[in-house]
């Protein structure tokens, strides 16, 4: 190998079938199998019962006019009925279209009417979120959204009831129309240029990279696979729900959201053989005060992604949770999500310190930025993938699809990458200046464009700065407008409710000007230099990640 440019294995084949198809599979060979175990609401489903309610929920779907293409929207918290919804739709051709449960009015807003939902899926309050209220605040402006029904209420149990009287023959017809090939999920990431992109994905994306993760895991149907991450998230949904399913592995969700406790007592109680995090969650994890009262001895493997993962909290995850064959997985919503994992069998300085080799059936290379030739061995350059995981594109987006997906398939990370000479990867930074806040992906043009609607700001720029926990946070540099007195707390204050949690700025500088080059763009590695400086961050800048 001369150039940083590798392909992945052949083996093994990839899925030519549908999500309904596989499930359908899965339950006729081990029915019998637990297949979901929701602790948080005391149920269990085994593959029989689960594939039974997945067909319940379709034909409900059918009775109530959805088609093949139409979207479906899932603002929820983790729950049995999400990972139904997600199985449901797939089994009638409808899109499902992910929306984050920390979104607020303005986001959800966006994403409704810009993917065009039909039919919308929530719970009416989570802790203190009122979805109701938001989902009434929002509908005025979303014309195609006819119905809400909402989990855990007898609004859901009368959806399902209302597809009783459709047919097998219905199903199965429509079924029989689906293609593999076909778009069942939109999944919303937060854009460059201040509006998220709806990235779609079909059955074979997100079908093979589930299976192709849980053979990296060496899944088979003994596992019990424990997911606190985000259904709302490839993490989630495909890396656990399919990654499991495709294997006959049971899924195992602890709570609604991640909770450290639930966590190590689901791993425990369950047996949980695999368990999934970003870094923060398996720091909090190992840093709960009763950490060693948990028998966390049945865990084997697991997943550490979706943020720089610091290599001395590998070491610990692979020491004090038993997990010997924690893997790490680097990819990215676009391609489905995965595109290179680390092995059980990797050297340990190769599984904690890159984001391994390339997955079956994709190819990885390292592109010069500006030319775009592909770079030599342990060159810096931009990571490129292209394969079966690559998205059909941005939903009703052409334009920013054509950004990022080139004539020739390739999709364009935007991050910063090297291939050594056995073909494993380590992200070195970032091309775009997105801030990956506990795993969380912030693009600061999207809150700097928000930010400029506060009354008192003139101008702001919005950067990452590094942190122990969540290895990145958000800090906003503000000039005020003449005459107006603006304070970090008020720039904080105007932001909770109308954006995500994971938006609000932690630190607020307020400034005169900011330091520009002399064709007038704002030097931001300046004003981070400058942060770290001011606000003491020197020991969470030095920490090492893969």
């Amino acid at each position: 190998m001369s150039t940083a440019h590798v392909r992945g294995p052949r083996v093994p084949p990839l899925l030519h079938q549908t999500i309904g198809a596989n499930l359908r599979e899965v339950a006729a060979r081990l029915g019998e199998r637990e297949a979901l175990v929701s602790r948080h609401q005391d149920l269990r489903l085994t593959y029989a019962q689960l594939d039974a309610e997945v067909d319940r929920l379709a034909r409900a779907l059918l009775a109530h006019g959805i088609a093949a293409g139409d979207r479906v929207g899932a603002w929820s918290p983790n729950c049995a009925e999400w990972t139904l919804l997600q199985l449901a739709t797939a089994r009638t051709g409808a899109i499902l279209v992910n929306v984050n449960p920390a979104y607020r009015t303005s986001e959800l807003s966006y994403a409704l009417r810009q993917s065009g939902t039909r039919l919308l899926f929530a719970p009416r309050m989570f802790k203190t979120s009122n979805y109701a209220d938001m989902v009434a605040a929002v509908a005025p402006d979303v014309p195609t959204l006819e119905h809400t029904v909402w989990i855990g209420d007898p609004s859901w149990d009368a959806f399902v009831a209302g597809g009783a009287d459709i047919g097998d023959e219905a199903l199965t017809a429509r079924e029989g129309s689906l293609a593999p090939g076909d778009p069942i999920n939109i999944q919303y990431t937060s854009g460059t240029t201040g509006s998220p992109k709806g990235a779609t994905l079909s059955h074979v994306n997100i079908l093979n990279n589930g299976y192709l993760v849980g053979a990296g895991c060496r899944y088979t149907e003994d596992d019990r696979v424990c997911i606190p991450v985000p259904f709302y998230h490839c993490f989630g949904m495909v890396m656990g729900n399919l990654g499991a399913i495709t294997h006959g592995a049971c899924m195992v969700i602890p709570a609604p959201a991640f909770d450290p406790g639930a966590t190590l007592a689901a791993v425990a109680e369950e047996r949980c053989t695999s368990l999934y995090g970003v870094p923060t969650m398996f720091i909090a994890e190992l840093d709960h005060p009763d950490f060693d009262t948990y028998d966390l001895t049945s865990l084997r493997t697991g997943i550490m992604a979706g943020s720089p993962c610091p290599i001395e909290v590998m070491k610990r995850v692979i020491t004090d949770m038993h997990m010997d064959e924690v893997t790490i997985c680097y990819g990215m919503t676009e391609t489905s999500p995965v595109s290179t994992q680390t092995a059980a069998d990797d050297p340990l300085d190769k599984r904690v310190g890159t984001v391994g080799r390339v997955h079956p059936h994709l190819e990885v290379k390292v592109a010069d930025a500006v030319s775009g030739e592909t770079c030599a061995i342990g060159e810096t350059g931009e990571l490129c993938t292209k394969g079966y995981s690559v998205m059909l594109g941005y939903w009703d987006d052409p334009v920013r699809t054509a950004d990022v997906v080139d004539a020739d398939g390739w999709m364009h990370t935007g991050d910063l990458a090297t291939i050594d000479d056995e073909g494993y990867v380590n992200i070195v930074g970032r091309i775009k200046d997105m801030i990956i806040r506990g795993g969380e992906n912030v693009y600061p043009r999207e809150l700097e464009e928000f930010l400029y609607g506060h009354p008192d700001i003139a101008d702001v720029q919005v950067i990452g700065v590094p942190d122990e926990r969540y290895g990145e946070e958000l800090m906003a540099w503000v000039i005020a407008r003449p005459g107006a007195d603006l304070e970090g707390d008020a720039v904080r204050e105007y932001c909770r409710g109308r954006v995500a949690h994971f938006k609000v700025p932690r630190y607020v500088k307020v400034v005169e000007e900011f330091p520009m080059t002399v064709t007038g763009k704002v030097q931001k590695f300046k004003l981070r230099d400058a942060a770290i400086a001011e606000l003491g961050l020197e020991d969470a800048a030095k920490v090492r990640t893969a």
